[in-house]
C-alpha cells in the first residue's frame, strides 16, 4: 500500500470497471427497487436488464443501505487505510452524501475528507480519476481536499435525452421543463448548475443538433485551455456514443484522458434508453 488515503465513491459517479478495480478505491452502489425485488446498482443488476424492463415497470432508485455502507468501511479499515477521500455525486440529485456523512461517524478511526461533486456520471467520474492521481501522488489528506473542492467548477456534463419521461416520474426533473421533450421534436442539452441541479443548457430539434449544441458549449467552457479531461457515458446507445466520441476528439483535441462508458443502471433508470452525453474537465 503505497499511501493510507482510500477513496470512497457511489455507484452514480460512475468510474469505469477498469479504473473502481483499482487497489485503494472502493464503491458504495445504490439501490434498485421493482415491486418484486431490491437489486444493487451494477452487481445483481445490469444496464441491459433494466432497459428490456422499462416497458413493464420503471423501478425506482434508494441510497445504499447503512449495512452496504458500514460493510464497506470495515474493509477500507481492515486493508490498513486510515483516511479516505469520499466523493459522491451532487447533493443536489441525491442524499447518497449525507448517507455517507451520517454513517462515517461511527468510524471515527476513519479520517475523512467529503466531496460533493455537484455533478454526475462522468462528471463526476473524471473528479474521481483526478482524486485518484492526487493520492498516488503522496499529497496529505488536506492539500488533496482542498484540491479537490477548488476543482470542482473546472467540471460540466452535458447530455441529451429523446425523452424527459424517465427523468420526470424519477423526481430528477430539476430546473428542466418536463414538457420540452415533447414539443417539435426538442431535445433539450441538459447540465448540472452550480448547485449541482439538472438545468437546461440549450434545446435544438433532433438529436443530431442537440450534439453539435452541447460540443460548442464545451468550447466554450474550456476556452483557452490546452489541457482537459474527457469521459463519454450512454444509456444503451454505444454507437450513437462512439460517434460523439469520434467527434469530440477532432473538435477538442487536448484531452489527457479519455474514458467511455455506460452509465450505471441506477442512472439509466432516470434517464431512460436512447441518452447520449459527455463530460469534460478543465486542467490548467
Amino acid at each position: 500500500m503505497k499511501n493510507s488515503i482510500a477513496l470512497l465513491v457511489d455507484s452514480g459517479v460512475d468510474l469505469p470497471k477498469d479504473i473502481s478495480n483499482q487497489a485503494g478505491i472502493y464503491e458504495v452502489p445504490l439501490n434498485i427497487i421493482y415491486k418484486d425485488a431490491t437489486y444493487i446498482d451494477n452487481v445483481t443488476i445490469t444496464s441491459d436488464e433494466i432497459y428490456a424492463r422499462l416497458d413493464t415497470e420503471i423501478p425506482s432508485t434508494s441510497l445504499p443501505d447503512g449495512n452496504a455502507i458500514h460493510a464497506i468501511v470495515e474493509q477500507i479499515l481492515a486493508d490498513g487505510y486510515t483516511q479516505a477521500i469520499v466523493l459522491t455525486i451532487s447533493t443536489g440529485l441525491s442524499g447518497t452524501y449525507n448517507a455517507l456523512k451520517l454513517n462515517l461517524e461511527h468510524f471515527p478511526q476513519l479520517e475523512t475528507a467529503m466531496i460533493d461533486t455537484k455533478n454526475i456520471t462522468m462528471g463526476a467520474a473524471l473528479q474521481g480519476v483526478y482524486a485518484k492521481e492526487l493520492i498516488d501522488s503522496g499529497l496529505d489528506l488536506a492539500t488533496i481536499e482542498e484540491r479537490l473542492i477548488a476543482n470542482i467548477p473546472n467540471a460540466k456534463v452535458y447530455f441529451s435525452l429523446p425523452t424527459l419521461e424517465y427523468l420526470k416520474k424519477g423526481g430528477r426533473i430539476g430546473l428542466v421543463s418536463s414538457v420540452i421533450g415533447q414539443a417539435l421534436n426538442l431535445h433539450p442539452v441538459i447540465s448540472c448548475n452550480e448547485e449541482g441541479v439538472y438545468h437546461t443548457v440549450t434545446k435544438a430539434r433532433g438529436r443530431k443538433r442537440s450534439l453539435e449544441k452541447m460540443i460548442q458549449d464545451a468550447e466554450k467552457f474550456v476556452a483557452s485551455s490546452t489541457l482537459y479531461d474527457i469521459g463519454v457515458a450512454h444509456s444503451n446507445c454505444p454507437e450513437d456514443a462512439k460517434a460523439l466520441m469520434a467527434t469530440i476528439k477532432e473538435r477538442l483535441p487536448h484531452s489527457n484522458i479519455f474514458l467511455f462508458d455506460q452509465v450505471t443502471p441506477a442512472l439509466g433508470v432516470h434517464v431512460g434508453p436512447d441518452g447520449v452525453g459527455f463530460a469534460i474537465m478543465k486542467r490548467d
